[in-house]
């Protein structure tokens, strides 16, 4: 099977009623949330990142979850994850890092796994940097804007490249 055989993932989109799948994805954080609490380390830290945790911040409409553990916790909660939910096989998978997914969920649900401290645990600076600032919403917002319609992958390219920016101020 060649790259062209393969199904071609829909372009970026936005939400059509932001309201909407702002509250559906914080419904959607509480329950798994709560669920997660039950199986995880107790030490886990589970945040909900990503457009919808972040007012006036468009979004797709999907739900992000990190889970932050200590490295001694990691593969535990891997296992944990792995047993409850997909693996996102479009990401990486590291020592420190591992994706999951669960595509047949109302909004889609994303969850990221990461090593507190580690090389990947960036997730809730990046959403803490969009929530203390609203000019850096705005020029997010104007990203995606940008972007409607376009392919998907042109889309992620311009926000890793926008999240990288802001992760690097705020480390200098």
């Amino acid at each position: 099977m060649t790259r062209s055989d393969l199904p071609s993932e829909p372009n970026f989109a936005l939400h059509i009623d932001q309201v909407r799948a702002r509250a559906d994805a914080e419904r959607l954080f509480e329950r798994v949330a709560a669920e997660l609490r039950k199986v995880l380390p107790a030490t886990a830290d589970i945040r909900h990142v990503g457009a919808t945790a972040v007012s006036g911040c468009l979004t797709k409409g999907d739900l992000d979850i990190v889970v932050r553990v200590a490295p001694e916790h990691f593969a535990v909660a891997e296992r944990v994850l792995a047993e409850g939910f997909a693996r996102n096989t479009g990401s990486k998978r590291t020592d420190t890092f591992a994706a999951f997914e669960d595509p047949q969920t109302e909004p889609h649900l994303g969850i990221q796994l990461t090593v507190a401290g580690g090389e990947d645990d960036y997730f809730h600076l990046f959403v803490e940097a969009l929530q203390r600032d609203p000019a850096l919403v705005a020029r997010y917002n104007a990203l995606k804007l940008q972007h409607a319609g376009a392919p998907m992958d042109a889309y992620r390219a311009a926000k890793s490249a926008f999240i990288e920016e802001i992760l690097v101020r705020l480390s200098s």
